[in-house]
């Protein structure tokens, strides 16, 4: 069964260019004019990715991105003109799985589509333990779920393969650059800030934990546990 894309964007001309692309990869698209149609579709037949621009008519881009979240883990891609690095966090923090800036290339959004698809399928790695487990935080990867003292935490599939790398990794500090290369799948130059913004992120989930990612500096990071009387943060 072929993967389903839904695309939101406003100018036409966009939509039918990324689509053309995306289906001669063997993808099926569907594409809206604005998010809240995307949406609407959304809760009807939930796809296998989202591609979702940030400025359009309606509701803008990161509101229907935050709506999905409360419903969905899907992935989310985010393309925008708007390239500050407040708008990269912004959108990362509000739970895209990647930010890709206008205008960019067809062949690259591709490249990030397929890289995204083929993280999800993490578990398919025959090296990779089925059951991780670090302190009171314990991912099974084959079911793709994970807990913290045996309460389920929500993770979108970029967490989930960035957290369960580093679980696998977890006696030694890990690099941007592995981390990009590794859980990203990228074969070309990426922006490192994905990683620090990621990580913001699963650090805030992870806040109820004693499971600490700790930076190590103009390096990557590395897990730790917190002390039995030190604050989560």
């Amino acid at each position: 069964m072929k993967q389903r894309i839904y695309i939101a964007d406003d100018e036409a001309n966009i939509r039918f260019i990324i689509s053309s692309f995306l289906k001669n990869e063997g993808y099926e698209v569907f594409d809206f004019e604005n998010g809240d149609l995307l949406l609407e579709a959304f809760m009807k037949q939930p796809c296998d990715m989202v591609i979702l621009d940030l400025m359009m008519s309606g509701s803008d881009g990161l509101t229907i991105c935050m709506k999905l979240r409360e419903r969905h883990n899907v992935p989310i891609i985010i393309v925008s003109a708007r390239d500050s690095e407040l708008d990269r966090i912004t959108g990362i923090t509000m739970g895209s799985d990647d930010y890709l800036v206008k205008p960019f290339s067809p062949v690259e959004l591709v490249a990030r589509v397929k890289a995204l698809f083929r993280r999800i399928h993490l578990d398919q790695k025959p090296l990779c333990k089925e059951l991780l487990t670090y302190g009171d935080l314990t991912m099974n990867i084959a079911q793709r779920s994970a807990t913290i003292k045996n309460q389920t935490l929500e993770l979108t599939p970029t967490e989930f393969a960035l957290l369960s790398y580093l679980l696998q990794h977890s006696d030694k500090a890990v690099s941007r650059s592995e981390l990009l290369k590794n859980v990203w799948n990228f074969d070309f130059e990426a922006d490192t800030r994905a990683t620090d913004d990621l990580m913001k992120r699963l650090r805030k989930k992870l806040s109820t934990s004693e499971v600490l990612i700790e930076s190590v500096w103009g390096f990557g990071f590395k897990l730790n546990k917190r002390s039995i009387h030190e604050d989560p943060q």
